[in-house]
């Protein structure tokens, strides 16, 4: 179990394995993978309620897959939030010494005056 979080459920001590929100402007129960944390306007729940929720007549419950032997995140996750990481520290390459600074940069793209 890697989360220490319980079932809101009254009564219920099970660990939670799903998060429950509310869509109320479309009448709609989501059930999903349990949140990195606690929501206020959401509910944490056991497998065995994940399962079993009813929502009132005329509403729909859209339900996500949820894979309890998620240990979370991979090798492969990691190694590519390193590269981000590393992606967004790297300092701007220098500017080319014979641009001129006709137009305006923005980015990595120029816009050119018009010269028609």
């Amino acid at each position: 179990m890697r989360q220490s979080r319980r079932c809101s459920r009254s009564g219920c001590a099970q660990p939670a394995a799903a998060t429950l929100t509310y869509v109320y402007a479309e009448s709609t129960a989501v059930v999903g993978p349990l949140a990195t944390f606690s929501e206020p306007h959401s509910y944490d729940l056991c497998e065995f309620h994940a399962e079993r929720l009813t929502v009132p007549r005329g509403w729909e419950v859209v339900r996500h897959e949820i894979d309890l032997d998620d240990a979370g995140p991979t090798g492969d996750d990691l190694l590519a939030l390193a590269d981000a990481v590393r992606e967004a520290a790297r300092p701007e390459p220098p500017r080319n010494p014979a641009d001129d600074g006709s137009g305006t940069r923005r980015g990595h793209l120029r816009v050119l005056p018009d010269l028609t």
